[in-house]
């Protein structure tokens, strides 16, 4: 397998996997877009082992060891790795970030619950903000400590909406996200949650998360215009296609047991066609 085919492995995982991030970040220059294609393909590889592996433990180890040797210079013969060498090659990437994310996944195998909204910040800035951290010396090489906490502030935002939206998912694997200090301020009771019932205490508990996401959103938008031009409205689309989640969510009377909601096609155009 050649580089070119490496690539087109990673960009094949994002487009089958995040319609939403594919479509905005294919707006990025070439080489940046299929930088983010292999970063993407390495978290996605992460998250894969622990939803699906057979034995997710020691794969997840086996995962950490293969980076470890990675990063002495030791590329294992799969387009993933392949693709990712040449991402390190041609960029200063930051080894502390991917093992951030692989610390996350990690926690998803042994934390099935959270006791506050800390705790749940601290576990979605090793799953998601770690991946803006990765993705920064790529989209802004020479602006990455100016932009370091807005980048922290979108992972939070947008592992929050996906927590919002995938806890009908979340529940079938047994996993509960939603802190248990927000759940008993608004009387919310794990049995009545895990009947699939949309109550009162359970849009309480939805909103308040959806505003601590919608005010690290808005964070994240104070330094985007600090993003080079060719950067800015990938980031800035990504963003706000996410962000329009939690108003979908909303529009369908916050039914997140029976399905789950993505943002349509056309909406997706309309907010992209105004950046």
């Amino acid at each position: 397998m050649d580089l070119k085919q490496a690539y087109s492995h990673c960009e094949r995982v994002i487009a089958e996997n995040s319609k939403s991030f594919y479509k905005a970040f294919s707006l990025l220059p070439k080489e940046k877009r299929k930088a983010v294609w292999a970063v993407y393909a390495f978290c996605r590889q992460a998250d894969d082992i622990v939803d699906e592996g057979n034995r997710p433990e020691s794969e997840l180890r086996a995962f950490r060891s293969d980076f470890d040797d990675f990063l002495q210079g030791t590329v294992r013969d799969e387009p993933m790795w392949m693709a990712l060498a040449d991402v390190f090659e041609n960029y200063e990437m930051e080894a502390g970030a991917f093992y951030d994310l692989i610390k996350g996944q990690e926690m998803d195998l042994t934390i099935h619950r959270y006791r506050t909204l800390e705790e749940l910040l601290n576990y979605s800035y090793h799953v998601a903000s770690s991946v803006g951290l990765m993705l920064l010396p790529i989209l802004a090489p020479q602006r990455t400590v100016l932009l370091k906490e807005g980048a922290i502030s979108l992972g939070y935002a947008m592992q929050i909406t996906n927590i919002l939206r995938d806890i009908g998912e979340d529940l079938s694997m047994g996993r509960i996200y939603l802190p248990a200090d927000i759940m008993n301020k608004y009387g919310l009771r794990e049995e009545a949650f895990k009947d699939g019932q949309v109550s009162e205490p359970f849009i309480r508990v939805w909103e308040e998360l959806a505003k601590t996401a919608e005010l690290h959103y808005d964070q994240a938008f104070l330094t985007m215009d600090l993003y080079p031009v060719s950067s800015r409205v990938p980031v800035k689309g990504a963003a706000l296609v996410y962000r329009e989640i939690l108003s979908t969510i909303r529009s369908k009377d916050y039914d997140v047991f029976a399905e789950k909601h993505f943002v349509t096609e056309d909406s997706k155009q309309s907010i992209l066609a105004c950046l």
